[in-house]
């Protein structure tokens, strides 16, 4: 195992930030997409959302590659190479001159932001183990929490002040900013002795490993449909607060207070699931959601004062990013608990896989944006009865960790 040379607070802060790219890049565009939409696509304003959608799927893309590319050329070759190729894609997003550009320059954005998501786990895993890792993990997560919650402001008042292209010469700062600090203060923690060749042919043997286990592939199907529940409620929730209560302006601060609350469902998740497991967690928070969203679409189609549709909107919004507090976590450890054999690829592919398809999912949600919340709640319905459908059917799936049964207690 490595060595680390900066203390441990300084390591936590440049995770933190590393991670904090990544929300940064699609939380902060959210107040910039009305302004996108009337500018690029005056005819067709949801296509504005693709913008969010666009960077998803290119960094759901270059997960695939990033970590197998880390394990072969170390981890600061690939983390520079991401960097550069997210700063290339801001600079060719703020100079688009059409919608179809800014979308083709995001999901390059979205390739090169891969990088540093995906590696950053990886150089935690080189210099810390077990529990040690899990808790630094945490402490990473909690400070990354609160960028969703400032990003939208932080938006706003760039928008305020330079027009929404303003907003990519913000992420190359941030970018530069912190890869200064990478670069400077962290030293590289992989060995060129302990690196591997790169082979293609690994990533297919890989997922037809993972794919051989009943269980892993019933988990990729819920994960990637709780994965397009979180990428549709982002997609729609700027033109709700918009469109269908008029709060444009203050969206950046109610969707900062739910971002902050919805956050304490990872603390929530933690202190209940060695009790009562992942499996279960995960199956109750589907059976919720489906109620609260069948609840949502009644509400759409009631005439009730605009305040107090408001209020239960906020909730129900609160409620879909909590969910990704109490199943993304727990789904991805049941999906690697028979993989530990394939730990890096597996975590490659099952991240990369679940990112790319739930994008099929959100897309045409988010574009059947009609003015209210109606779409939105339907489409997460739907996804959630599903997911379920899945969370139950697991619950009858002899699981086997590789070489021996596994452990039912989760």
């Amino acid at each position: 195992m490595s060595e680390i040379r900066m203390s441990k607070a300084e390591f936590i802060g440049l995770m933190a930030m590393m991670f904090a790219m990544t929300a940064f890049s699609i939380d902060a565009m959210l107040p910039a997409l009305p302004q996108i939409g009337e500018e690029l696509s005056p005819e067709n304003l949801n296509a504005a959302q693709l913008i969010l959608t666009a960077f998803v799927l290119g960094m759901g893309i270059g997960t695939f590659f990033t970590g197998p590319l880390s394990d072969s050329f170390g981890r600061k070759p690939v983390i520079y190479a991401g960097i550069v190729l997210y700063m290339v894609g801001a600079v060719l997003a703020w100079a688009a001159q059409t919608l179809e550009l800014v979308l083709a320059a995001r999901l390059v954005q979205g390739l090169g932001i891969a990088g540093p998501r995906v590696v950053s786990i990886a150089i935690i895993r080189d210099l810390f183990s077990g529990r040690q890792m899990a808790k630094l993990v945490s402490i990473v997560m909690m400070i990354f929490t609160l960028v969703p919650a400032i990003a939208p402001l932080i938006g706003a008042g760039i928008i305020a002040l330079t027009g929404w292209r303003g907003i990519f010469a913000a992420f190359i700062i941030f970018a530069f900013l912190v890869t200064g600090w990478f670069g400077l203060r962290l030293e590289e923690t992989l060995p060129k002795e302990e690196r591997r060749p790169f082979e293609a042919s690994k990533l297919k043997g890989a997922l037809k490993d993972m794919l051989s286990y009943p269980v892993v592939r019933s988990v990729i199907v819920v994960q990637t449909l709780c994965f397009a529940v979180l990428f549709a409620a982002l997609s729609s929730v700027q033109q709700i607060y918009d469109i269908t209560f008029q709060r444009a302006e203050s969206f950046p601060y109610w969707f900062g207070l739910v971002a902050i609350l919805a956050g304490s469902a990872s603390i929530v998740n933690a202190m209940l699931v060695v009790r009562l497991g992942m499996q279960f967690l995960t199956t109750v928070t589907l059976v919720l959601q489906v109620a609260l969203s069948a609840c949502m679409i009644l509400l759409t189609f009631l005439s009730l004062p605009v305040d107090v549709y408001f209020g239960l909107f906020v909730f129900w919004q609160f409620s879909l990013f909590a969910m990704a507090g109490l199943t993304l976590g727990n789904l991805n450890a049941m999906a690697m608990e028979p993989l530990g054999h394939i730990a890096g690829l597996a975590a490659s592919i099952l991240g990369g896989t679940s990112t790319v398809f739930a994008m099929a999912f959100a897309i045409p949600i988010g574009l059947a944006f009609d003015g209210t919340p109606r779409p939105a709640a339907i489409g997460v319905f739907l996804l959630c009865v599903v997911a379920l459908v899945f969370m139950l059917k697991l619950e009858r799936t002899p699981r086997v960790q590789h070489g021996r049964k596994a452990n039912r207690n989760i």
